[in-house]
């Protein structure tokens, strides 16, 4: 399998290290000085001047003088005519994902089923025979037929070798005969499983293409990971999350099994940012939630105290649950992952054992349906302290957007899909609709508070990528002019809080990272440029030039491990 420069992992892993250690001939105090600080804190929302102490807590914020002056004997970090910022925090992503999308064939921005088959051919060459041929990225949207794949195109290069390949956005596959054949029952016929599809011809034989719940009758048959690809697949992820300015993730949806990996990692202090894991359904990972508590890592990099539900599938697979037909297929209305009673269920149970709910949501039913869930289950008990979390909240009703905010609802979006998504997202849902998709401003307006991410993998770890969207709501090439929808763009402040401030606190973390204040953990950005002053269409091209976690750094732009200022 084809894998980053073992360097490069050593080089993330031996900054982590560096971070998270505590040298006995260090300074007690270091002083960083910068062309600005963007603390986030309105009460003191700019500095020029940060002291924390070699435990990563910060001191004080002020001008250089002032500061410089108080802690005379304190190492010196001057970063220039730079920028600072909080560190960013992704509030919805997928590490192992990330991580194994660098261990498997990436067909990502594939414009042909065709260019698809010669990814293929070029990564199974390092390939043992008898290995499975994983991978994903594929978007039928992005075809010049924009109709799903089928098995046969697969067999006609790979007709032993079994293929599975996840569509982009994770909620449908792509097989060849070879992987369909590891499942012990037929697959013909009319049946479906809950929550789930099987494409099939008119003769009832399979295609090859399964959506949402239907791709586990594949998976549960696949060869298991084992351990040492497991924890390689976090280290990967946590990696590219550091070198694009990240210094937490909300990793959305994590078994009991990615948990230890995890904790074998923070044990041996190789996690160089902060993880917010949400146990992966009403499984193991709750169940040990609710016996033993929610659960923190003493080192401080690693916690889990919420639980990761899907109410409906995809838009783009057209698996997202719709009031209404879909206007590009009107025998459509999308897939319930969670029959309702099932969600209610559910949602009780977390809340019996004091476990925050995030629920994936795409769909106008879909959202509804996680919205009266969580009404019946938080009842008039002070819904906000509960902090629970609709992820993504795509496409809602308009009498379902002013209900959020009332329930204490954080609306768990990602700037990226609104872009991505433009080309084809009006034909799925109309114009009537789409009036309530990608709805950051409405939402926010009416007091919901945003939390902002990007779901990697389905779309790139970058965050500058979602301010960038955020604000301009254009893609890479500034169209359309003036942004999709402009009326629902967020300011660059807004968009930066989102993905500081309002996505720690959405991980109940606000009191230690989120904003730099005293107190706080010294978890910052270094960037070359200020988002704050540029116009957003250069926020995309934003320089990092360092990432900071605990006040040490974890990645430098160019350096090795040698070049840290430390």
């Amino acid at each position: 399998m084809r894998a980053c420069k073992p360097s490069r992992i050593a080089q993330v892993i031996a900054l982590s290290l560096a971070a998270m250690a505590i040298p006995a001939h260090a300074a007690k105090v270091t002083v960083l000085t910068a062309g600005q600080i963007h603390t986030m804190d309105t009460a003191h929302p700019r500095a020029q001047a940060m002291a924390y102490d070699d435990s990563g807590a910060i001191l004080a914020l002020g001008d250089s003088a002032s500061l410089l002056a108080k802690y005379p004997k304190a190492a010196r970090i001057d970063v220039g005519t730079a920028t600072v910022v909080p560190g960013l925090i992704d509030a919805h992503g997928h590490v192992a994902g990330l991580g194994l999308a660098k261990l498997r064939a990436n067909v990502v921005d594939t414009r042909s089923k065709a260019e698809v088959l010669q990814r293929l051919r070029e990564f199974a060459r390092g390939l043992p025979p008898d290995t499975w041929l994983l991978g994903r990225g594929w978007d039928q949207n992005d075809w010049p037929d924009k109709q799903f794949p089928t098995a046969a195109d697969l067999d006609a290069v790979f007709p032993d070798r079994p293929v599975w390949l996840r569509r982009v956005d994770g909620h449908a596959a792509w097989g060849n005969t070879a992987a369909m054949r590891v499942v012990k029952r037929d697959l013909e016929g009319d049946w479906q499983p809950d929550g789930g599809q099987i494409l099939r011809d008119t003769q009832g034989v399979p295609t090859g293409v399964f959506v949402d719940a239907a791709m586990d009758l594949i998976e549960a048959a696949m060869p298991a990971m084992d351990e040492a690809t497991a924890e390689r697949a976090l280290v990967l992820g946590m990696q590219s999350a550091v070198e694009h300015g990240l210094t937490g993730v909300h990793d959305a949806g994590v078994s009991l099994s990615q948990l230890h990996a995890y904790q074998r990692l923070a044990d041996r202090r190789a996690m160089p940012l902060r993880v917010y894991a949400m146990a992966d359904g009403d499984g193991a990972a709750l169940d040990a939630l609710c016996k033993g508590g929610l659960y923190r890592h003493a080192g401080g990099r690693l916690e889990m105290r919420a639980l990761k539900l899907y109410a409906d599938g995809a838009l783009g697979s057209r698996g997202a649950a719709m009031l209404e037909p879909y206007s590009d297929d009107h025998a459509n209305r999308g897939l319930l992952l969670m029959k309702p009673e099932e969600l209610a269920r559910v949602t009780a149970r977390a809340r019996e054992c004091g476990v925050q709910v995030a629920t994936h949501a795409i769909g106008d039913r879909g959202n509804r349906e996680v919205v009266e869930a969580y009404a019946q289950a938080l009842g008039k008990a002070h819904p906000a302290e509960y902090r629970w979390r609709i992820e993504h909240a795509q496409v809602l009703s308009p009498e379902d957007l002013p209900r959020l905010a009332p329930l204490g609802i954080i609306a768990s979006m990602q700037p990226t899909h609104a872009t991505s998504d433009m080309p084809w997202a009006e034909d799925r849902v109309g114009p009537q609709r789409i009036v309530g998709a990608y709805a950051w401003r409405q939402l926010r307006d009416t007091g919901t508070r945003l939390a902002l991410g990007s779901d990697f993998p389905v779309e790139s770890v970058d965050p500058r990528l979602g301010l960038y969207a955020a604000t301009t709501r254009s893609d890479a090439e500034g169209t359309p002019l003036g942004g999709w929808h402009p009326e629902e763009k967020l300011t660059a402040y807004e968009a930066l809080r989102g993905f500081t401030l309002d996505a720690a606190y959405a991980g109940f973390a606000e009191s230690r990272v989120g904003s730099l204040v005293p107190g706080k953990r010294a978890d910052f950005v270094v960037l070359a440029q200020d988002p704050l002053a540029i116009p957003p269409a250069q926020l995309r091209t934003l320089d990092v030039q360092a990432t900071y976690v605990d006040g040490r750094p974890v990645y430098r732009a160019g350096g090795g491990v040698g070049a840290s200022p430390r």
